[in-house]
C-alpha cells in the first residue's frame, strides 16, 4: 500500500507541476481571463487530490504503531519524569551536571530490579538445577582475546571534524532511513525501497560502504551540522591494568558469559561428569558506548543475567521441552523478514518440528524465555522472538534469537538465546592449552573411523603470512563431508579454492597445505567438546520495557487532572502494601504499627503513612509507585484492603490483614480470588 501511494503521489505531483507551468504559460502570453481561471481551477483540484495522497500516506506510515510519535514522545515524557520523580532511577553524578550512559536506581528501581533478580533465580537456577557462579568484573586480557573481544568488539565511529564528537556510524544512517521514510512523503518508491534495504542489511555494511552511504546522503553532525571523518573501529571495552606495574593489561568485562567459560572443567567435575548442565551467573558488565541514548536502554554499566547450557553436539533433545511446546506467540523467522511479511504467531512445537527453531533445547530456553516476560507484566502482544539475520550470525552460530519487547522507541531486543556451538569452549582450549571437554564412556568399546584433518602450518604460514591462524582453524572446523569433498578435489586437481568465513574470503589451498585422512581405531570412550546454549538477558532494558508497559494515567475522583499509576504484578512491585490510618487517632496508629510487625513476620515490603494527608492523596501517591494493595485502619478490630487497579476494597480482621496480604502478593490467589470471600467495602470517602 505504502509503495502505490507513493508511487500515486510522485505521479500526482508532476501533474501539479505540469499544470502549474500552463497556468504560468497562458498568464505569461495574455490569454482570456476564462481560460486562465479554468487552469488555475484545475491546478487546485490537482492539488486537493494530492493533499488527500499525502494524508492516507501518512496515515499508512503512522498505521500498526502503538502510538504515532507526537503520543509515543509525550508519553515517554511523562514515565521518565514521573521515574525520577519517584526515584525509580537518575542520572548518575547529577550534581556534576551527570555522564552519559551511566545511571543510578533509587529505592524503588532497587527494588523492582531486585525482585526481577530473585525472579529470575526461582524460574530459571532453582527450577532448572543450575549451577551459579560468581566471577569477577577485571578481566585479564588473554582471556577476551581468546574469545575475540580484543580484535573484534567493535562500533564503527565518526567524528565531527570540527568539534571532534563522536557519534555510532550506524546510528547516523540508520535515523537518516527511518525520519525519511516516516516524515519525508515526496520520496519516491524506488527511494523508500532502497532506504528500507539499508535498514535491512545496517549491520552488514562495511566500513568503506557505511561511509560511501553517509556521504552520498549527506549526512552530517546531528548538534553541529558540520562534515564528518570517515568511520573507523572502536573497541567498546574499558582498558585497566591489573597490579600496580601496569604489566598485566585487563579489562572491565563486556559480558560476563567468559567466567563460566574458563570454569567449565571445574564445573563439570562438581556436576559428577555429567552432561547436561547449565552454569548461571548474574552480574556487571560494562560497555564504553560511543553515543548512549535512550535512557536505560543503551548505557555504559549495566546488569546482565547469563546462562550456559552445556550440551552434547549429537544431542540436542529437551526432556522438559513438552512442557512448552504447546506455548503459542509471535515469532519472526529469518524468512518473513527477508520477505517483508510481519511476525506471525506459531505454536513452539511446530516451530521446532520443522526446523525454524534449531534444536528442542534452544526451543525450550525460547518457552521459558517467554513465560518469564509475561509473569514480569510484559505485554505478550508487544513481545516478540526474532530470528537473526545470516548477516547477523557469527559463522560458529547454529541459530540465534532476540526476545524483543515494543516500547516507545520501537522493538527492542532484551534477552538473546544463541546455539553458540563449541566455539567459546574450542576457543579457551587453544588458547590455555587446557581441554575443556567432556566424556562419554561406552558400554563396550567401539571401533570407529575417525576423521584426520592435519593443517600443515609451515607451508599455510608461508602463503598466508598472517591469516595463518584463521585458515587453519577454518580447516580444521571443517565437516566430514567438507573435509573428504577437499581431498578428492585435492588429489585430481592438486588444489581447491576454500572460503575462509573469518576472513570474509576465498583462499587457494594446496595439497602440500593440508593432510586429510581417515582412521580406524577402539575407542572405550568419546572425547568431545560441548556446545552451548546461551540466554542472555539485559536486566536494566526488561526493567525499562516493564516500566512502559505498566504505566498509565486515569482520572481523579473529580476529574480536574491526570493521576499516575504503576499496574506491577505483586512479583516485582517494588512495596508490595501500604498501612494507613484514616484518620490521625493514637488507638489507629497503634493498630497499623501492630500490623506493620506482623507483615514484617511475614517477610512482606510495606510502607506506612501515618501522616494527616487525605486517605485520597495516599492512595494516589502509592499508585505513582506501582504498590498493589493499601490496608486503611478505619476501626481497631477491621480493616479495608484496597486493589491498586480496580479500587475495590474488602474488609478484613486486623488479625488476618497480613496472611491475605501475603497470599496475594506471593501469588498463592488472586485479588479475585479473595475478593469473593471478604465482604467488599464501599467507601463514601474520596478515593484519589
Amino acid at each position: 500500500m505504502e509503495d502505490s501511494l507513493r508511487k500515486a503521489l510522485s505521479e500526482k505531483q508532476s501533474a501539479v507541476d505540469a499544470q502549474g507551468a500552463a497556468v504560468r504559460d497562458l498568464k505569461g502570453s495574455g490569454a482570456p481571463k476564462d481560460a486562465i481561471d479554468a487552469a488555475v481551477q484545475g491546478l487546485n483540484a490537482l492539488k486537493l487530490d494530492k493533499a488527500s495522497i499525502e494524508k492516507q500516506l501518512q496515515a499508512a506510515l503512522t498505521n500498526g504503531n502503538h502510538a504515532n510519535a507526537v503520543s509515543r514522545d509525550a508519553f515517554r515524557q511523562s514515565l521518565v519524569n514521573t521515574l525520577e520523580r519517584r526515584l525509580f532511577y537518575i542520572p548518575s553524578f547529577k550534581i556534576y551536571r551527570g555522564v552519559a550512559g551511566l545511571y543510578d536506581f533509587g529505592p524503588p528501581g532497587c527494588a523492582v530490579k531486585s525482585n526481577v533478580l530473585a525472579f529470575w533465580r526461582q524460574h530459571f537456577v532453582l527450577e532448572e538445577n543450575m549451577l551459579e557462579v560468581d566471577c569477577p568484573c577485571v578481566t585479564p586480557e588473554i582471556v577476551l582475546k581468546a574469545s575475540g573481544h580484543v580484535d573484534k568488539f567493535t562500533d564503527l565511529m565518526v567524528k565531527d571534524e570540527k568539534t571532534g564528537t563522536c557519534y555510532r556510524a550506524d546510528h547516523l544512517l540508520k535515523d537518516f532511513c527511518k525520519e525519511k521514510l516516516e516524515k519525508d512523503l515526496t520520496i519516491s518508491g524506488e527511494r523508500a525501497a532502497e532506504l528500507k534495504h539499508i535498514l535491512a542489511v545496517l549491520d552488514d555494511l562495511s566500513s568503506e560502504e557505511l561511509g560511501a552511504k553517509i556521504k552520498e546522503y549527506g549526512i552530517t553532525a546531528p548538534d553541529t551540522k558540520n562534515p564528518l571523518s570517515a568511520p573507523y573501529p572502536f573497541n567498546l571495552m574499558f582498558q585497566t591494568s591489573i597490579g600496580p606495574s601496569g604489566l598485566s593489561p585487563g579489562f572491565m568485562r563486556p559480558e560476563t558469559a567468559q567466567g563460566i567459560f574458563v570454569n567449565f572443567k571445574d564445573l563439570y567435575y562438581y556436576n559428577g561428569n555429567k552432561l547436561p548442565f547449565a552454569a548461571a551467573q548474574i552480574g556487571q558488565a560494562f560497555r564504553n558506548e560511543i553515543s548512549p541514548r535512550q535512557g536505560l536502554l543503551r548505557v555504559r554499566e549495566f546488569t546482565l543475567a547469563e546462562i550456559e547450557h552445556f550440551v552434547d553436539p549429537d544431542d540436542k533433545s529437551h526432556p522438559k521441552f513438552s512442557e512448552v511446546a504447546n506455548l503459542e506467540f509471535l515469532m519472526f523467522p529469518r524468512g518473513e523478514q527477508v520477505s517483508g511479511q510481519s511476525a506471525k504467531k506459531m505454536l513452539l512445537g511446530e516451530a521446532v518440528s520443522n526446523g525454524t527453531v534449531n534444536n528442542e533445547t534452544l526451543g525450550y530456553f525460547i518457552g521459558r524465555v517467554y513465560l518469564f516476560l509475561v509473569s514480569l507484566g510484559i505485554d505478550k502482544e508487544r513481545l516478540r522472538f526474532r530470528q537473526h539475520l545470516a548477516n547477523e550470525m557469527a559463522h560458529y552460530a547454529a541459530d540465534c534469537w532476540d526476545a524483543e519487547i515494543e516500547c516507545s522507541y520501537g522493538w527492542i531486543e532484551c534477552v538473546g538465546i544463541a546455539d553458540r556451538s563449541a566455539y567459546d569452549l574450542r576457543a579457551h582450549t587453544d588458547k590455555s592449552g587446557v581441554p575443556l571437554v567432556a566424556h562419554e564412556k561406552f558400554a563396550e568399546p567401539r571401533e570407529v573411523e575417525k576423521l584426520i584433518i592435519a593443517p600443515v602450518k609451515k607451508e599455510l604460514g608461508l602463503a598466508f603470512k598472517g591469516n595463518q591462524k584463521m585458515i587453519v582453524e577454518a580447516l580444521e572446523a571443517m565437516s566430514e563431508k567438507e573435509a573428504m569433498e577437499m581431498k578428492a578435489k585435492l588429489e585430481s586437481t592438486g588444489d581447491v579454492v576454500f572460503h575462509v568465513c573469518t576472513l570474509g574470503k576465498d583462499v587457494t589451498i594446496t595439497k602440500d597445505m593440508v593432510s586429510i585422512s581417515k582412521e580406524k581405531k577402539k575407542e572405550h570412550q568419546r572425547i568431545f567438546t560441548p556446545s552451548v546454549i546461551e540466554p542472555s538477558f539485559g536486566i536494566g532494558r526488561i526493567i525499562y520495557c516493564l516500566y512502559e508497559h505498566s504505566f498509565y494515567t486515569r482520572p481523579s475522583k473529580t476529574g480536574d487532572e491526570q493521576l499516575n499509576v504503576f499496574r506491577f504484578p505483586p512479583l516485582v512491585a517494588p512495596i508490595k502494601c501500604t498501612v494507613f490510618p484514616l484518620v490521625q487517632n493514637q488507638q489507629y496508629e497503634e493498630v497499623a504499627k501492630s500490623i506493620a510487625k506482623s507483615l514484617t513476620a511475614a517477610g512482606i515490603s510495606y510502607k506506612i503513612d501515618i501522616t494527616g494527608t487525605s486517605i485520597g492523596k495516599r492512595y494516589a501517591r502509592t499508585d505513582e509507585l506501582g504498590v498493589p494493595l493499601a490496608i486503611t485502619v478505619d476501626s481497631t478490630s477491621s480493616v479495608t484492603i484496597r486493589e491498586r487497579d480496580s479500587k475495590d476494597q474488602i474488609r478484613v480482621s486486623v488479625e488476618e490483614v497480613a496472611s491475605v496480604v501475603k497470599e496475594v502478593t506471593d501469588g498463592q490467589s488472586t485479588w479475585a480470588d479473595v475478593l469473593w470471600r471478604y465482604p467488599t467495602h464501599s467507601s463514601v470517602s474520596v478515593d484519589e
